[in-house]
C-alpha cells in the first residue's frame, strides 16, 4: 500500500523491449536502499524491482503489455522524470490517502493556469461508474495524492503548491499530456455496492 506522498523524482535512463514486455531502468536517490522483488510506485504504477545497480544508482522494473496499454508508461522515454514512492512501512505516518498503485484510467491534462504562487491543472477522463471524483475528495495523479475540485463526471481540477510543483513531475506536465489516475478506493467500493443494488448504472459511460 502507498499513500501518494512522493519520496523522490527518478529519471528514466534506459528502455528495453523484450517480447511484449518493456524494461525501464530508473536512476533515483534511494536505489542503493532497494531490494529485488520490492514494490515501488512509478508515477502511481506499482512495479516490482527486478534488477539493481547500486554503483550507478539505478533499478530496473518491468511493465507487461496490459500495463503499457492502460497507463502512460508506453510513452516513457529516457530523460523522463517519474514520481517514486516506496510502500508504506508498518507503523509509518499516513500523510496522504489509501493508494494501491493500481491505475484505473488515464486522463488528459487539458489546461494549466499559473496562479502567481500556485498552479491549477485541469484534467479530462472517460466517465464510468467507478471513475468518480467528488468535491474536495482524494485523487491520485501520477502517484501524487491530491484534493480535487470542479468535479464533473468526466473532469476535475487540482491546485499545486510550489513545493509539490518542484519536487514532483508536475513541473514538467503540460497541456495535452496523459497522466495516470487512481480514484479513491472508498469511492469505488461505494459505487460498486450502489450499482449492485441498482441505485446507479453499473456501466455508466
Amino acid at each position: 500500500m502507498f499513500t501518494g506522498i512522493i519520496e523522490a523524482l527518478g529519471t528514466v535512463v534506459g528502455v528495453r523491449d523484450e517480447g511484449a514486455n518493456r524494461h525501464f531502468t530508473v536512476q533515483s536517490p534511494f536505489a542503493s536502499e532497494l531490494k529485488i522483488d520490492q514494490s515501488v510506485a512509478h508515477d502511481g504504477v506499482c512495479l516490482t524491482v527486478v534488477a539493481l545497480d547500486a554503483a550507478a544508482g539505478t533499478h530496473t522494473v518491468t511493465a507487461i503489455a496490459e500495463t503499457l496499454r492502460k497507463t502512460n508508461l508506453g510513452q516513457w522515454q529516457p530523460g523522463r522524470h517519474v514520481n517514486l514512492e516506496r510502500c508504506l512501512a508498518a507503523g509509518g505516518r499516513f500523510d496522504g490517502h489509501i493508494v494501491q498503485g493500481h491505475v484505473d484510467a488515464t486522463a488528459e491534462c487539458v489546461g494549466v493556469e499559473d496562479q502567481n504562487g500556485s498552479w491549477l491543472y485541469h484534467f479530462r477522463h472517460e466517465p464510468g461508474a467507478q471513475r468518480l471524483t467528488v468535491e474536495k475528495g482524494s485523487i491520485t495523479i501520477n502517484g501524487v495524492s491530491l484534493t480535487c475540485f470542479d468535479s464533473t463526471p468526466d473532469s476535475f481540477a487540482v491546485a499545486i503548491i510550489p513545493y509539490t510543483y518542484e519536487h514532483t513531475g508536475f513541473h514538467q506536465l503540460q497541456a495535452g499530456e496523459v497522466v495516470n489516475l487512481e480514484f479513491d478506493i472508498v469511492g469505488k467500493y461505494v459505487a460498486k455496492l450502489l450499482a449492485a443494488q441498482g441505485v446507479i448504472a453499473s456501466a455508466a459511460s
